[in-house]
């Protein structure tokens, strides 16, 4: 195999790992808004003017709005990532997509090459 297609694998591979990287990392966003989302809806639910919210190991009582209010702007935030992470998301399997084509051809005939040998033998 050429030096340009062993380099082209190494990139590849490389590309391959952070992918799953930032898969990983918009799923648990995914989960954090749906997260927020709920408790969201459970706090437009109630008529209570105080709940509970953690804070570290333990559970303050806050005022409703306040919380309604931390949370909704917390949900932007990940919101926010979360598109963040899926254009770079995307971008990654882009770039994987045209190095796979790009790999593609010196694969097929490595593996002639790699028959004959065996053919010979």
């Amino acid at each position: 195999m050429a030096e340009i297609d062993q380099a082209k694998l190494v990139e590849f591979e490389r590309n391959r790992a952070q992918l799953l990287g930032v898969s990983a990392q918009k799923q648990q966003l995914q989960v954090q808004s749906l997260t927020l989302k709920q408790a969201l809806e459970e706090l437009e639910k109630t008529k209570e003017k105080k709940v509970y919210k953690a804070v570290g190991n333990i559970l303050i009582q806050a005022d409703t709005l306040k919380v309604k209010k931390e949370l909704e702007e917390k949900s932007k935030s990940v919101e926010l990532r979360l598109k963040t992470v899926q254009k770079q998301e995307d971008s990654m399997i882009n770039k994987l997509n045209k190095l796979k084509s790009e790999l593609e051809p010196g694969q097929k005939q490595a593996e002639p090459e790699a028959s004959e040998k065996e053919s010979r033998k």
